[in-house]
């Protein structure tokens, strides 16, 4: 008698499931990627979850970010021919495998690439160029910033990608990264070669000048 007045107790409100269920829908639009089916939530989706922030907060770019994805696809698109070329954004999801994807700032595909893509879809196709500004990944599963980084860009080139390009807003460093080769980090103000006859100098898209 006991025991069954025990799980009476303890059994939950409809409040108390509604507000659970609710939590669930949250975190799952707090999910920034999956690796290997577990997820890798967007930095602050703790705060989300307690009040703190809302998911706009923590899902949303800075300006500067912003301003540099849109030059960047701007640049992109005015050099590459779009007969061969297509330029993708908005944190293009490219998938690997079933619940193992990675989201990408800006992607350069060939066209021929897309055909028979499902353009409803994530990207099962590796892109040519990956162009990442920062992250808005939680670290917390990966011990530091750069495991991330590090394990985010093996990956990324062993799916297929033949060049990726991080673009750091605080340290003003751009980590260029290509497979069988040497990665390199280069500061904003030297040409950054995304394709042939296509490169940027980020410091003078900034500015507004033009860069070869």
């Amino acid at each position: 008698m006991a025991e069954v007045q025990e799980k009476q107790t303890t059994k939950r409100s409809p409040a108390q499931r509604e507000a659970r269920t609710a939590r669930a829908r949250l975190l799952e639009t707090l999910v920034y990627e999956m690796w290997d089916g577990k997820p890798v939530y967007y930095a602050g989706y703790k705060d989300v979850l307690n009040g703190i922030k809302s998911a706009e907060n923590v899902m949303s770019s800075s300006l500067l970010q912003g301003i540099l994805i849109a030059k960047l696809v701007a640049r992109l698109i005015n050099a590459l021919n779009e007969e061969e070329f297509t330029v993708v954004t908005n944190e293009l999801g490219v998938q690997f495998k079933k619940n193992d994807w990675r989201a990408c700032d800006i992607a350069v595909f060939s066209n021929p690439q897309l055909e028979g893509q499902d353009l409803s879809k994530y990207a099962w196709v590796p892109p040519k160029i990956a162009i990442e500004v920062d992250t808005k990944a939680d670290f917390s599963r990966f011990h530091s910033d750069f495991n991330y980084y590090q394990e985010k860009t093996t990956q990324l080139l062993n799916f297929g990608i033949e060049k990726v390009i991080w673009i750091f807003t605080e340290s003003k460093k751009i980590w260029i990264a290509e497979p069988q080769k040497d990665w390199i980090l280069k500061n904003w103000d030297q040409p950054i070669d995304v394709l042939p006859g296509c490169s940027f100098v980020l410091d003078a898209l900034l500015t507004g000048k033009k860069s070869a």
